[in-house]
């Protein structure tokens, strides 16, 4: 498409240079093993293979080929980069097979052939005055919208419909949702925080450890009286470390930079989860996910979408079929009053 619009056609992706190349509006994606991270940081040669019969296909500079991917990303947007060997290490369920893809937007990432419904929470509904003229974040209120919301969606798992036979029934079988949110950049905005910022992260790492342990916490319980997913009992020992994990990143967070009911409400959240699971299992393969909420964003009157900083205080979004409509960051005006402005 690059090539045609610079011989002249339109760059609209509306325009007969999009409209004629293939894959131009999908997502793109590609999976780096930590051997080949390790491979660019000595620069040393990487093998290509195929993909059906796994012989070398070529050999390459690692480095050359990371600069080209980033390029490729800084230029259109793609390709995505998933991290092959953090997200396995992160996996639930290994003894049921491995990670090999995920959706295209990139954050539903588990088994083949499953599904999950997704569902995202609005984070600046949860502002609230605090002392001096602070705005806190209200850990209660954003606790019961995550419970819920996760246990409505554990019940849409019996009542939604699937395309194929396998997706059913491994979705039934592991259960996964994706509980999520949206529009942390306003939240930072709000709150005065630079996004970039040791603070920001520590705010953001809390907010979501809160959400996703009190997911699984919501899950444990269930898996109590309704019964674990099938596929727990395979999965017991990685499930249970992997959650381990989590409560010991909980715990690992910035907790000089994060707001202190924030902390403690991350730790307190992963302590139960891991508690209730050893006791119970979870009743849900996965909990939580973070979606682009490019589309849903703005119907939940977002200004930013999920966890992205805004690129652009006014947008302009253009339409399928033509068309487009300005979209303004409402959030500004308070913002820049909280910095004194």
């Amino acid at each position: 498409a690059h090539a045609l619009i610079a011989a002249g056609y339109p760059a609209d992706f509306n325009g007969e240079a999009y409209r004629t190349i293939a894959g131009q509006n999908s997502n793109n994606s590609v999976r780096v093993t930590d051997d080949f991270l390790h491979a660019v940081e000595a620069g040393a040669p990487w093998q290509t293979r195929m993909r059906t019969t796994g012989e070398v296909c070529e050999m390459l500079d690692a480095k050359t080929l990371w600069r080209t991917v980033a390029e490729s990303a800084w230029s259109c947007a793609d390709p995505g980069v998933q991290y092959d060997s953090t997200i396995n290490r992160w996996h639930t369920c290994p003894n049921s097979g491995k990670i090999n893809a995920s959706n295209p937007c990139s954050e539903y990432m588990f088994l083949d052939d499953t599904a999950c419904n997704l569902s995202s929470v609005n984070l600046t509904k949860f502002l609230r005055p605090g002392a001096e003229g602070e705005l806190g974040f209200d850990v209660e209120g954003f606790r019961s919208a995550c419970r819920t919301f996760f246990v409505a969606q554990e019940i849409l798992v019996d009542l939604s419909s699937y395309p194929t036979q396998n997706i059913a029934k491994n979705s039934h079988d592991y259960r996964p949702l994706g509980l999520g949110y949206a529009n942390l950049g306003s939240l930072l905005m709000l709150m005065g925080v630079p996004y970039d910022s040791d603070r920001g992260r520590a705010i953001a790492a809390s907010i979501t450890a809160i959400m996703c342990g009190h997911a699984y916490a919501a899950s444990a319980e269930m898996a109590a009286s309704k019964g674990a997913f099938n596929g727990f009992a395979k999965n017991r020992e990685p499930m249970l470390r992997v959650m381990e994990m989590h409560r010991e990143a909980a715990h690992a967070i910035d907790r000089d930079n994060c707001p202190k009911a924030l902390y403690e409400a991350a730790c307190e959240d992963w302590d139960r989860a891991v508690e209730l699971g050893a006791v119970s299992g979870y009743r849900n393969a996965q909990a939580t996910v973070l979606a682009p909420t490019g589309t849903i964003g703005l119907l939940m009157d977002c200004d930013t979408t999920g966890v992205e900083p805004d690129f652009a205080l006014v947008k302009f979004k253009k339409l399928a079929g033509g068309g487009y409509f300005k979209i303004v960051n409402q959030s500004v005006p308070a913002a820049l009053q909280k910095l004194g402005y």
